[in-house]
């Protein structure tokens, strides 16, 4: 007879196992990135990518965010980092809002065609962006805003909106009719009861969809690459020019710094906002 706690050893020797093989083969490139970006091209030449540098060097790091070249320019990553931010941050704060208002008005105040409207928005959810880069290029140079930050923020706000309306949709759907009801009998109306009664009792959705979006627009390359204004493009579309320039010596330590340097953001919302993005997961942020 097969005893039961050695059974379960061996289930959680081949689990261990398994994610240990899963843990090393997706840190074996990071590592490499790491250790690439500290050495001098010499010793990136003539040893072996998973040594240890000889001499721990910073060149690299300085250069790629002071003075690596993105096309003509050679300014480093550092203004491009500046122009993301300029346009993550309002059409983050847009998306999030707007959307979180259209999944309480699709939940808490249904109207005729609100079933028909949700059904469009999730269209925008899963159609794939690359149908839309002719009719948003036609669209933007119309309206005077084509290569412009102004119009890459028209353009994540719209393309973020379906996903955090339903985010919120499907998180609202199961908030209590009779506090909504409560509060119009105290003669709240619908922007008071949103403000005052909705939004506060959702923290944990709003961490999601600012997870979720954030981590969208700020690591966009398509649009950001089409769109961009020309000097001013964000950081995914220099880093591109960075990497595959054509033109001098390749240094691989510096492609690696700047690699390293652009996922420094996304990396650090996470370590400091996950524990809120599994709680808002946990809390009923996907159900529905």
């Amino acid at each position: 007879m097969i005893n039961p706690h050695l059974s379960m050893n061996w289930q959680r020797v081949t689990i261990y196992i398994c994610l240990s093989f899963f843990l090393i083969f997706f840190l074996a490139p990071l590592y490499v990135m790491l250790v690439t970006s500290f050495k001098s091209l010499e010793e990136i030449r003539e040893s072996s990518l998973m040594l240890l540098p000889s001499e721990w060097i910073f060149d690299g790091w300085m250069k790629a965010w002071d003075h690596a070249c993105v096309g003509l320019s050679c300014n480093g990553v550092k203004p491009h980092f500046m122009a993301t931010f300029s346009i993550t941050i309002p059409a983050l704060l847009l998306a999030v809002f707007l959307g979180a208002i259209n999944g309480y008005a699709l939940t808490q105040w249904k109207f005729k065609g609100s079933d028909l409207l949700l059904a469009g928005l999730l269209m925008g959810c899963f159609m794939p962006f690359q149908l839309y880069l002719i009719p948003i290029a036609v669209t933007l140079r119309e309206m005077g805003i084509f290569g412009t930050a102004l119009g890459l923020i028209l353009l994540h706000t719209v393309y973020g909106v379906p996903l955090t309306t339903l985010l919120f949709r499907n998180y609202y759907v199961s908030l209590p009719k009779e506090l909504i009801k409560a509060a119009l009998i105290d003669g709240a109306g619908f922007f008071r009861i949103f403000f005052q009664v909705v939004l506060p009792l959702s923290p944990s959705i709003v961490m999601v969809s600012v997870i979720l979006i954030f981590t969208g627009i700020y690591n966009d390359f398509i649009f950001a690459l089409t769109f961009g204004e020309v000097g001013k493009q964000p950081v995914m579309a220099a880093l591109n020019n960075i990497v595959n320039s054509t033109y001098g010596v390749k240094e691989h330590n510096v492609n690696m710094a700047a690699t390293l340097l652009t996922a420094l953001p996304t990396l650090l919302i996470y370590l400091v906002a996950g524990k809120f993005f599994i709680r808002g997961l946990t809390s009923g942020a996907i159900k529905g």
